[in-house]
């Protein structure tokens, strides 16, 4: 698996319109995209900082997964997101690794990347995402 950067930081928000604007005038830089992303039943925004950017996710049905991490969780780092040549290659070799893989396959993300999670229970409590293009 070929890992050339940290993708993104994804962060649970109960509300992008109180997120968004702490997150821009934290970070210097104003929100670039928002984004519906329906079978995740998750709203985005991005965010830009040098070569990472940061996904604020807001939760668009309870029982979906941001609902349910921040019902049981709270507000807060959901996941972290490296950057691969090819997500299917990389969930393979994880795989292959003893790694228990969330997805088998890569799916369709935010900002149309194709995506695939490996489980937390096998990356030392990280929910973690590989991304490509």
């Amino acid at each position: 698996m070929n890992i050339s950067h940290i993708e993104h930081i994804g962060i649970a928000v109960v509300s992008l319109e109180t997120a968004i604007p702490y997150y821009e005038t934290l970070l210097g830089t104003k929100c670039y995209a928002t984004e519906v992303v329906a079978d995740q039943k998750v709203k985005t925004a991005f965010f830009k900082v040098g070569q990472t950017k940061i996904e604020l996710l807001e939760s668009t049905d309870p029982e979906g997964p941001i609902g349910k991490f921040l019902e049981k969780k709270g507000p807060g780092v959901h996941h972290l997101a490296f950057a691969v040549d090819d997500v299917n290659s990389a969930l393979q070799q994880a795989g292959e690794a003893g790694i228990q893989l969330i997805d088998k396959q890569s799916r369709k993300g935010a900002e149309g990347l194709n995506i695939g999670f490996l489980h937390p229970k096998s990356t030392l409590g990280v929910l973690t995402e590989l991304c490509s293009e």
